[in-house]
């Protein structure tokens, strides 16, 4: 496992500002062949949170440089690309400029699971838009879901509506077509990449708010992030699904037809 700060080793003293503060963003992907599924989108977000966080962008040539950089000449690992600022603390929370950059590269992780049984949390994470450093919440209620016999948690608001998962996007399955709820929650890039391969594996898919009073009406449902392509869920509390392993295969399919982009140019 190796971590880069801005392409050179890292100092201790910024390995403690990140354990000590967790003003940040990141992103994460597995490297294949030198490339990336959905790079662009990666890059999209650190831009995005980059300028909403520290006032100011990278680039995508620096983030490239500073991606191959930490690859190297391997060619298969995983990633993750983090945005911080040692200017920024408790006490003194309002530097504007251009983050620091931490790389991490190591083997790439196995997906989440085959299949999961989910309980639903009340709850919607911080600033949900981004993939922000701030785990707690999404950790704690993984643990508890954990300690009360359930593989994961599903996160919905007060009022019953479902957003999202603790790592991961949910998509709903009702008569061959994707059901992806709306509400603030992190746009996933797998999520984007399965929507992108749809129509050629002949399934299509909606967006819109999805109360728990419907899980009964809907034939399956999966979970999906960038380790994990599709992964079925079988239960969500005491909902449980049947499920279609050739409807999963497809998205799968989906996503795997995305081509890979390299990280250097």
């Amino acid at each position: 496992m190796d971590i880069l700060i801005d392409g050179g080793p890292a100092s201790a003293d910024d390995l403690a500002h990140q354990a000590m503060v967790n003003y940040g963003a990141y992103t994460s992907f597995r490297v294949e062949g030198g490339g990336a599924r959905g790079l662009d989108l990666h890059l999209a977000r650190l831009e995005t949170a980059a300028v909403e966080l520290f006032g100011e962008s990278l680039g995508e040539a620096a983030l490239r440089r500073l991606m191959a950089s930490a690859v190297g000449d391997r060619r298969d690992g995983w990633l993750r690309v983090s945005l911080f600022s040692p200017e920024i603390d408790h006490r003194a929370p309002t530097f504007v400029g251009r983050p620091r950059v931490m790389t991490r590269f190591a083997p790439p992780p196995p997906p989440l699971a085959d299949s999961v049984r989910v309980t639903t949390v009340v709850h919607v994470r911080e600033a949900s838009h981004l993939k922000h450093l701030a785990t707690f919440g999404l950790m704690r209620a993984r643990r508890a879901a954990r300690m009360d016999g359930f593989d994961d948690a599903l996160f919905t608001d007060a009022d019953g509506w479902i957003s999202e998962g603790t790592l991961w996007n949910v998509g709903f399955l009702a008569r061959g077509r994707i059901v992806w709820p709306q509400a603030p929650m992190l746009a996933g890039v797998t999520q984007a990449l399965i929507g992108r391969g749809l129509a050629p594996v002949g399934l299509s898919a909606e967006i819109r708010p999805v109360h728990l009073s419907e899980l009964g009406g809907f034939d399956g449902a999966f979970l999906c992030n960038s380790a994990t392509p599709a992964c079925a869920i079988t239960a969500v509390d005491d909902v449980t699904f049947a499920g279609d392993s050739r409807i999963l295969e497809k998205i799968a399919r989906a996503w795997s037809m995305q081509p890979l982009q390299p990280l250097a140019r």
